[in-house]
């Protein structure tokens, strides 16, 4: 088979193409996301951004980025589809073992997998505390000076702060756990399936 004969994924065959013939955003093998690399440079680092699984898909003469994220591998095209096919089943497996963090942007919105919530500006400042221990324990004084820097905060004030932030982000598989006395964790439910949402 010559390069010229591989201009698109080629299922019947088994190989798929160099990846300049291959339309950008156009293809996926379960929750792994093909992409071309470099030319989807830009839609690697949204996906990067929201922690989804990802296949690149570089031709001969490229290089692959450096990275270390378990999310991400490459293969150079054109390939075997069962080598791509193995690659994308051992992503998805890595993928399993390592829930993606949920991500808190300028706009107090806090976006996991596909699924977001808007926040108010006190409950994106006491998020932003709690996802900077993800799972582990964030002390009560922490979350006071977070959410109130600079000011004094009536002791209940946090609870029912917490309280509503917890029913806030339910919906979006996140949930809040009471340590007594100590303080507060966010633990995150489950890795979302999810497609990427931007905007």
């Amino acid at each position: 088979m010559t390069t010229t004969e591989m201009l698109v994924p080629i299922a019947d065959e088994g190989w798929f193409a160099h990846s300049d013939q291959i339309p950008e955003g156009s293809l996926s093998l379960g929750d792994v996301v093909l992409l071309r690399w470099p030319a989807e440079a830009l839609r690697r680092a949204e996906l990067v951004r929201i922690g989804l699984p990802r296949l690149l898909l570089i031709d001969d003469d490229g290089y692959p980025p450096a990275t270390v994220d378990c999310l991400e591998d490459w293969i150079r095209c054109p390939a075997p589809g069962i080598e791509v096919a193995l690659r994308c089943s051992a992503i998805s497996a890595r993928a399993e073992c390592h829930a993606a963090l949920p991500i808190l942007d300028a706009d107090d919105v806090l976006h996991y997998g596909e699924m977001w919530v808007a926040l108010t500006p006190l409950e994106g400042r006491l998020a932003a505390a709690l996802l900077e221990r993800p799972g582990r324990v964030v002390r009560r004084d922490h979350l006071y000076e977070s959410g109130w820097p600079g000011a004094l905060a009536a002791e209940s004030g946090l609870d029912v702060h917490i309280m509503r932030l917890r029913r806030r982000v339910a919906p979006v598989g996140l949930t809040i756990h009471t340590v007594r006395r100590r303080g507060y964790v966010l633990d995150v439910e489950g890795r979302h399936r999810a497609h990427p949402v931007v905007g």
